[in-house]
């Protein structure tokens, strides 16, 4: 199953181009042409013989001194099938859009990100007759943003700092700076990549923190996520306003009860719950009225 981490980083680069061209300037010294336009592309590279092949993202990006792709791929571990892919799906689009293929390799591992960037090389030793050198950004390659001043200089680097890094429990550090950045720029921006960052973390302290911080941000609130966070937040109230209920009134609560009442995520049933813990004498009465007749 793909996870949502492994989504985050290839969708960061489908969302704001834009800013992971400037992060590749700036990262590898590399002279893109600046972009007049972009174009998400489908990632279906199957011919008619039934080989599939498909791209995590793929986006044309326009310029003044014509078009590239930019073939992003996100990739969890080491996989040595990529090593015969990757020089597929570049040849294959070169062949088809006729325009130069970039291949973008994201990553939170480091020992992938090594991996990765080992150049692909088919042919005589010392004669190499197609080489495919993937351009790849992992926790080494993509600094620790987390000094606020710098966040807010540039947030889509903010962003994919913390994206890399979701891994890790340092990522932490970041998303104060992050939180800060992203105020200052515009709300529905603001909102897509806060999104992004939701997905792209895996350790389970930072998603408590970033959660803590997006809570209260207005433009948050006109996000999907948002709407999850706040029912988790409600729920949360009501579990806790069920047993706090029942303890002022000196009713001692039991661990299969309170596990029943934090096992719930039905915000109106939890409601139910809570009105009957205001009358019951015996917690387990909480439940009785929900059993079949």
């Amino acid at each position: 199953m793909v996870s949502s981490s492994h989504e985050a980083m290839h969708h960061f680069g489908q969302k704001d181009t834009a800013g992971l061209i400037r992060n590749f300037q700036r990262l590898f010294h590399v002279p893109f042409p600046e972009p007049c336009g972009f174009t998400v592309v489908n990632t279906d590279l199957t011919e008619i013989e039934p080989v599939e092949r498909r791209v995590d993202s793929l986006v044309r990006v326009h310029t003044e001194d014509g078009d590239f792709l930019l073939v992003l791929e996100s990739q969890s571990k080491k996989d040595e099938r990529k090593r015969g892919s990757w020089p597929y799906y570049l040849s294959y689009l070169y062949e088809k859009y006729r325009c130069e293929p970039v291949l973008v390799v994201m990553t939170q591992s480091s020992s992938t990100a090594r991996w990765a960037a080992e150049p692909i090389r088919f042919g005589l030793p010392g004669w190499s007759s197609l080489v495919v050198r993937p351009m790849v950004l992992g926790p080494d390659q993509v600094p620790v943003i987390a000094d606020e001043k710098e966040a807010v200089r540039d947030p889509s680097l903010a962003v994919l700092s913390a994206i890399t890094h979701g891994r890790g429990p340092g990522v932490a550090a970041i998303l104060g700076p992050l939180a800060v950045a992203l105020e200052t720029i515009d709300p529905a921006s603001a909102a897509l990549l806060a999104q992004l960052v939701t997905s792209g973390l895996v350790d389970s302290q930072a998603k408590e923190i970033w959660r803590d911080l997006m809570a209260p941000v207005n433009y948050f609130f006109q996000n999907p996520v948002a709407d999850q966070l706040r029912d988790e937040g409600r729920i949360e109230d009501r579990i806790e306003m069920i047993v706090k209920i029942l303890e002022l009134r000196g009713i001692q609560v039991s661990d299969s009860v309170r596990l029943r009442v934090q096992a719930c995520t039905d915000l109106d049933q939890l409601k139910i719950w809570s009105e009957r813990a205001v009358h019951v004498t015996d917690p387990a009465d909480l439940f009785t009225a929900d059993q079949p007749k």
